[in-house]
């Protein structure tokens, strides 16, 4: 990690993340749960946690064009964390991850100059999907789970 640019490195199996990190302006969620919890408290105030796993709020609802009461719903499903972020002084929001062409062809010109470097865990040959999908729920990949046509 640190030869990717990381100053700090956190083992998740040695280390809770909450009581090591501090200080920072943004965080990127993509567990939900308790780890969005725990995010909430590493962020100076004023910082933000975005969530992609969820919970939807209702910013999500009006992103969507939904009626109200779906929005409604929304706010319910995620009062307790933006409850929770107010408390600390920070905020959340749910971002609706979707494929998007031109952003595609954006990270695949910065893959191109080198300047994004993906790291690969392992990788299956597609007869053996079931495997690495098996792999990929214990959680303890380090990095890219890659399926091959070959």
């Amino acid at each position: 990690m640190r030869n990717l640019g990381a100053d700090i490195v956190v083992d998740y199996r040695k280390q809770d993340f909450a009581e090591v990190l501090s200080g920072y302006d943004v965080v990127l969620d993509s567990l939900g749960g308790e780890n969005l919890k725990k995010s909430l408290t590493i962020l100076k105030p004023g910082g933000h946690a975005i969530g992609v796993t969820g919970p939807p709020d209702p910013a999500f609802a009006k992103q969507l064009e939904a009626p109200k009461f779906i929005g409604v719903a929304m706010g319910l499903l995620s009062r307790k964390v933006r409850k929770q972020a107010r408390k600390l002084g920070v905020s959340y929001s749910f971002l609706f991850m979707q494929a998007n062409g031109a952003q595609l062809r954006e990270l695949a010109a910065l893959y191109d100059a080198g300047h994004l470097r993906p790291v690969i865990d392992k990788t299956f040959p597609f007869d053996h999907t079931l495997e690495a999908l098996g792999y990929v729920e214990q959680g303890r990949a380090t990095g890219k789970v890659v399926i091959t046509l070959d």
